[in-house]
């Protein structure tokens, strides 16, 4: 138990877990009377991406180099981590929901937290958890300026997030993105795909030391 409450702190679960229901109960605050317009589809893949944003919080150690030197199987915790985070941003905004104006299916909040735990994940993997929260934020920005009324599967597969439960594009691109970013995470951390140059340049001065 006490692993696990030192791993909860040094990736900074209790940040993540205030930011996600803050952010779960401002939707509630301006939807409970029925008085603020769902925006269909488009208000929960926003709070959604917000939660998944949160995640990003600690998907890097606040040391990479003594992560990577510690005798533990990190892939398994990588995993669960993204999983269960994923899991947590849904069922806050589902028990949220409940309190107030229905939104949304299940279903839906299900793919979408799935999917964008994986996105934040692939994004730890690439830039580092300091930068993971671009990934689902680019992607959502984007399908805000995607043709609302254009049906080809390119645009499908852009505003996934948005578009309703059981949308087969849809439904593919959140499996692809949970599947391959968390696995890409879990086996080789967060940052290993890019080097940044302040890294790059403290190890190249270490070097000729």
């Amino acid at each position: 138990m006490r692993w696990l409450m030192l791993y909860a702190h040094s990736r900074q679960v209790p940040a993540f877990l205030a930011t996600v229901l803050i952010s779960a109960l401002a939707v509630w605050a301006l939807t409970r009377d029925g008085s603020g317009a769902p925006g269909g589809s488009q208000l929960p893949a926003v709070v959604l991406t917000a939660g998944a944003m949160a995640l990003s919080i600690g998907l890097g150690g606040q040391d990479l180099d003594l992560d990577r030197s510690a005798a533990i199987r990190w892939a398994p915790r990588r995993a669960a981590h993204v999983l269960l985070g994923g899991a947590i941003v849904g069922a806050v905004f589902l028990t949220v929901q409940t309190l107030g104006q229905d939104l949304t299916t299940t279903a839906f909040v299900a793919r979408d937290c799935a999917g964008l735990a994986g996105l934040t994940a692939l994004g730890a993997a690439v830039a580092g958890g300091r930068y993971a929260w671009a990934f689902p934020f680019t992607w959502l920005a984007f399908a805000f300026l995607a043709p609302p009324s254009a049906t080809s599967v390119p645009v499908k597969v852009a505003t996934w997030m948005m578009l309703p439960a059981g949308t087969p594009e849809a439904t593919w691109t959140a499996l692809c993105l949970a599947v391959f970013g968390t696995a890409l995470y879990a086996s080789v951390g967060p940052e290993a795909l890019a080097l940044p140059a302040g890294r790059a340049s403290r190890r190249g001065r270490g070097a000729h030391r």
